[in-house]
């Protein structure tokens, strides 16, 4: 470890599944192969996933406690493996990097890493590395992650931050960020094509309204709470072309695919509608209003995972050949994909910030239900 760094870190300790967090005063990782970074945290965003595995509701995981949660965050590159594979070697000391938290130590060997199947460009980089792999560690999972002051990382996670960007500006796209770009891009629609986002205000939703304008589609947002929405109104204001908004607890589906229809001097029932959903809320009601607004041959995107799933009309499925895929997060590939196009069209999470110390102030925040995303600012005094 090089003499400048301190001996030990602070970190943010989940101790037991349903309790606070804890602050303690640890020993700093040390880089144990080739692949590994060390880095200094300079923002760690909170995700929806935290709280999910802070509540036990994630079988297994994490593997045992105490443990340092936060699988979106970004850093400053401190120290390299003694002898650094050529992947590390890309990111020299002193550069800025963001860290999504899947495929730390993807194992190279599997079906997934070698590709034994059909390629999949959203999630799949080169030979050898998979954000799929069955046997990859999760940072912020099943190991620790990004709630503390220093981290250890994988460079083949790893992205730049274009200058333009911050790291408390980045950090939120570690996971929200390349969760939505990615799940849009599943959509495969093109310029034109209207796309609806459920749970535009949350964490997602609101970023997603934002990539979504600028590739070009027509957007529609459906909310079913008021701060949620208003966080979402905010953001359709700056947007040129702006996203048409619904209250799913007032607009009924089926008279906004009408109104759609007759905007786009459309009348069969089947044609008109949305082409595709992202589905973000983990509620059965949400699921189904997305459904509705589906045009026949539609793509339904599911993003959320609710402990006791979703149920599926099979008439969806069968009579009017609705598609129903899942999606997880990008590849490496897609993850600076993303970050150039945020960094291009000035995309940005409304958040709001902590200091390392109020992680549980910021929990508290969460609870609320505001929208948007939650980060601790490590550069912010405790």
């Amino acid at each position: 470890m090089p003499p400048s760094l301190p001996p030990s870190m602070k970190a943010q300790f989940l101790e037991d599944y349903k309790t606070p967090y804890k602050l303690h005063l640890v020993p700093i990782p040390v880089p144990s192969t080739p692949h590994d970074i060390l880095i200094k945290v300079d923002a760690a965003s909170y995700c929806h996933t935290d709280f999910v595995l802070a509540e036990g509701q994630m079988p297994g995981l994490p593997k045992s406690f105490p443990h340092i949660g936060c699988h979106e965050f970004a850093g400053t590159v401190v120290a390299h493996y003694v002898s650094p594979s050529q992947q590390a070697k890309e990111f020299h000391i002193g550069a800025r990097v963001g860290v999504p938290g899947r495929a730390f130590h993807a194992c190279g060997k599997c079906f997934e890493c070698n590709h034994e199947r059909p390629r999949d460009p959203v999630a799949e980089d080169d030979n050898g590395y998979s954000v799929h792999c069955i046997d990859a560690e999760n940072n912020g999972l099943s190991r620790d992650g990004g709630f503390g002051e220093y981290a250890l990382v994988d460079a083949r996670q790893l992205a730049p931050i274009p200058a333009n960007l911050s790291a408390v500006e980045t950090a939120p796209l570690m996971c929200a960020g390349i969760t939505i770009y990615a799940a849009l891009k599943r959509c495969a629609l093109k310029p034109g094509d209207r796309v609806g986002i459920l749970g535009a205000g949350g964490g997602l939703g609101h970023l997603g309204l934002q990539y979504a304008t600028h590739m070009g589609y027509k957007v529609l947002g459906v909310e079913a709470a008021s701060a949620p929405l208003q966080l979402a109104e905010e953001i359709a204001y700056t947007l040129d072309n702006r996203p048409l908004l619904i209250d799913a607890r007032t607009d009924k589906a089926h008279e906004i695919v009408q109104k759609l229809g007759a905007e786009d001097c459309k009348r069969h029932t089947g044609e008109i509608g949305l082409d595709a959903i992202i589905v973000l809320p983990e509620s059965q009601p949400a699921f189904d209003y997305g459904m509705s607004l589906l045009k026949t041959h539609g793509t339904c995107v599911v993003v959320s995972f609710p402990e006791k799933g979703f149920h599926i009309s099979a008439r969806d499925v069968v009579f009017r050949d609705i598609k129903i895929i899942g999606s997880l997060v990008g590849s490496n590939r897609m993850l600076r994909e993303m970050l150039d196009f945020s960094a291009k069209h000035s995309i940005r999470a409304l958040s709001k910030s902590y200091p390392l110390s109020k992680l549980n102030e910021l929990v508290e925040e969460y609870h609320r239900g505001g929208g948007g995303k939650l980060v601790l600012d490590l550069s912010l005094p405790n």
